[in-house]
C-alpha cells in the first residue's frame, strides 16, 4: 500500500523562497506520488535588519532549517544552494542538486538603461547591492569604463529593492536573475551581466535539498531531483570557496561553465574572483578540465579543479584582498 502521509517540506517565508520550495515539491509530488506541504520557518537572517557582513552571512538563512530537520519538525528542507556554509553536518545530506537556473546577475535600472549606459551620464550612478562581491566587480568594470560609481548597501526582498530604483532613489540596483525568473520578475531586467564582467556567488541560480542522513529512503527518493552536471559545477565553485577559507558573504566569484563538443559534456572551466569591495585589486583567474563519465570521478574533477584555483588565486595573493573586506 502506498504511503499517504505528507511530506513536510522546510523553507523561508520569503515570496522568492516559497516560489522555489513549490518548484521543488511539485516534483516531488509526481515522483512520491505523495502529497507535499510547504512549512514556513523564519530564520535569523530574515529578521536581522544588519547587512549580510555584519551579522557574518555564512548559515544565516540555514540554520534554523537545519535545526528544525534535526528536530523532526520537517522531512527535508529547500535551500538557495549559495547561502549554505561549504561544510555538510554528517547528521544532514544534500541528496539533491536540481537543475540550475540563469546563474548570472542582473541589472535593473531606471529609464531601461544597461550598465555603460548608466555610468555614461552626468553625476554618478547610484546602485544598490547588500554584496560586497557584486560591488567589488561593478566598481572595477566602471574602471575600465573610465567611469565611476556609488554602490549603496541595500538589503530586503526583490519588490523593496527595485521599489528603490522605482522610487528614484537609486539607479539601479542589482539581483540574482534565477530569483527574478522564479517570481515572474524578468522582464524588469534591463541587463544580464555578463560574468566576464561580474562573475556570479559559488552556487549562484542552483537549489540544495537536504534531509537526514538517517532516512536513506527519503534520500534516495530525492536523488530523483538531482542534475549532476549542475551539482558539479557547484561543488567545484564551492570548493573553491571552501579553499580560500570564506564565507558566502566574502567578495568572491565564481563560476564553472560546462562545455560541450557535438552534443557531449567534455570540459569543465572554472572562473574565479577575489577583490576590494572598491573593485581597485582583484585577482581574477581560471582553469580548465576534462569532465569523467562517472559520477565518482566528475565529482573528484570538481573538487581538484575547485582546490587547484584556490591555490593559484592564494598564490597571486587573494588571501589578502578578503582578509581587508570580510571582517
Amino acid at each position: 500500500m502506498s504511503d499517504t502521509t505528507a511530506l513536510r517540506l522546510g523553507t523561508r517565508r520569503s515570496k522568492l523562497a516559497m516560489a522555489q520550495s513549490e518548484l521543488v515539491a511539485e516534483q516531488l509530488r509526481q515522483i512520491t506520488r505523495r502529497p507535499v506541504e510547504l512549512v514556513e520557518i523564519t530564520t535569523y537572517g530574515d529578521v536581522s535588519r544588519a547587512q549580510l557582513t555584519q551579522i557574518g552571512g555564512t548559515g544565516v538563512f540555514v540554520t534554523a532549517l537545519r535545526d528544525a530537520l534535526t528536530r523532526g519538525e520537517v522531512d527535508l528542507a529547500v535551500h538557495s544552494l549559495k547561502d549554505l556554509p561549504t561544510t555538510q553536518p554528517e547528521d544532514l545530506t544534500l541528496a539533491a542538486v536540481p537543475r540550475r537556473e540563469d546563474p548570472r546577475d542582473a541589472l535593473i535600472a531606471r529609464d531601461g538603461h544597461d550598465f555603460e549606459r548608466l555610468t555614461s551620464g552626468p553625476g554618478t550612478a547610484r546602485i544598490g547591492t547588500g554584496s560586497p562581491r557584486r560591488a567589488s566587480q561593478l566598481h572595477a568594470w566602471a574602471r575600465s569604463l573610465g567611469r565611476v560609481i556609488e554602490t549603496v548597501p541595500i538589503r530586503g526582498n526583490i519588490d523593496t529593492r527595485i521599489g528603490y530604483v522605482r522610487s528614484g532613489e537609486l539607479d539601479a540596483v542589482v539581483l540574482a536573475t534565477a530569483g527574478l525568473n522564479r517570481v515572474g520578475r524578468s522582464q524588469e531586467i534591463t541587463e544580464l551581466l555578463d560574468p566576464a564582467a561580474v562573475l556570479p556567488a559559488p552556487g549562484q541560480g542552483a537549489l540544495a535539498v537536504e534531509c537526514v542522513s538517517a532516512n536513506g529512503e527519503l534520500a534516495t527518493q530525492l536523488s530523483e531531483l538531482d542534475d549532476p552536471h549542475t551539482r558539479a559545477a557547484v561543488t567545484a565553485e564551492r570548493t573553491l570557496l571552501a579553499e580560500l577559507e570564506a564565507g558566502c558573504s566574502a567578495p568572491v566569484g565564481a563560476l564553472a561553465d560546462l562545455l560541450t563538443d557535438e552534443q557531449a559534456v567534455t570540459e569543465m572551466r572554472l572562473r574565479g574572483v577575489v577583490g576590494t569591495t572598491d573593485g581597485e585589486t582583484l585577482v581574477q583567474l581560471s582553469t580548465t578540465g576534462p569532465v569523467p563519465a562517472s559520477g565518482e570521478e566528475l565529482a573528484r574533477q570538481s573538487t581538484r579543479l575547485g582546490r587547484e584555483l584556490a591555490t593559484e588565486m592564494l598564490a597571486k595573493g587573494a588571501a589578502g584582498l578578503m582578509g581587508e573586506r570580510a571582517l
